[in-house]
């Protein structure tokens, strides 16, 4: 079996930056084994398969297909990232001439349309609800010990945890906070949190602000310690943004080693535009 299989770096339009997931465009359908072996082998936190919907589709031609994410231990419902890297590869390299792909998912139909040299995604919007603090606090500890928080919020849509911290912490906090995540998956291990998502509000830059807030985002229940830039993620912090600063445009920056931005619309129809660019590092075949 020889498929072809790209690696996309998402949310930056710089290799080696942003975060990377791995592509395969599949004419036929795999074994559900094989969809995980590959995932694996890649050992990104993503791993897409493109596959035509029927016989007669075109990767080149065609508008529509299906798309489904794995991490190397399971598969996920949601993906931002490997969205975005997936449009770039059908977009990039193999020229699909259309300007706006459907993708069909385990989260339903996902668009994703060019727009200049960056890549339009419309998502859900998921609400983060407001989450009682003692129910989670050995969890946050855990995490990230004694740091201040000023709120927490859940999203039962997405199973994660949204914790925002004391706004008298700045990025570069937010960048050197070492997060433990080795024990996570013992403390929460009833299935509610799978991911784990840690806010601060923006900062000005004279009188303009760079950014309206700045996360990082971990998931060691799906073997993911620390993901690079998640889509998926702001989701939920887009929701909870916007309802804290009172904006429907926002621009975020997720502050991971190798980070990533995004440019945030929600849309009148209650879902969001999630705006970013991608550069396709590598192309080739693999065989199994």
């Amino acid at each position: 079996m020889k498929l072809p299989i790209f690696i996309a770096d998402a949310f930056t339009a710089r290799a080696f930056c942003g975060n990377p997931a791995a592509v395969c465009l599949l004419e036929n359908d795999l074994d559900e084994d094989m969809h995980q072996n590959i995932a694996k082998e890649m050992n990104l936190s993503e791993t897409a398969f493109i596959r035509k919907l029927h016989p007669t589709d075109s990767f080149i031609h065609s508008s529509c297909f299906g798309l489904r994410w794995f991490t190397p231990a399971s598969e996920v419902p949601l993906c931002g990232h490997a969205t975005l890297a997936s449009a770039a590869v059908l977009f990039y390299k193999i020229k699909n001439t259309n300007s706006t792909l459907t993708f069909v998912t385990l989260s339903g139909e996902l668009k994703a349309k060019r727009a200049g040299d960056s890549i339009i995604l419309d998502f859900p919007l998921y609400a983060a609800l407001p989450q009682d603090f003692h129910e989670v606090q050995d969890l946050i500890k855990t995490a990230i010990g004694d740091t201040l928080v000023q709120d927490v919020r859940y999203s039962p849509d997405t199973r994660k945890l949204l914790v925002r911290l004391s706004d008298s912490y700045d990025r570069p906090f937010l960048e050197t906070l070492k997060v433990n995540t080795e024990h996570l998956t013992q403390i929460e291990n009833t299935g509610k949190v799978k991911g784990l998502i840690i806010t601060v509000k923006g900062g000005t830059a004279g009188l303009s602000v760079a950014y309206d807030f700045y996360s990082r985002y971990f998931a060691p229940w799906l073997g993911v310690a620390e993901d690079p830039v998640t889509g998926s993620a702001h989701t939920v912090l887009s929701s909870y943004w916007s309802q804290q600063l009172g904006k429907r445009e926002m621009r975020a920056f997720q502050c991971s080693r190798r980070g990533g931005e995004l440019d945030i619309v929600l849309r009148p129809d209650g879902r969001v535009d999630l705006k970013g660019s991608a550069a396709v590092v590598v192309e080739g075949t693999l065989e199994a």
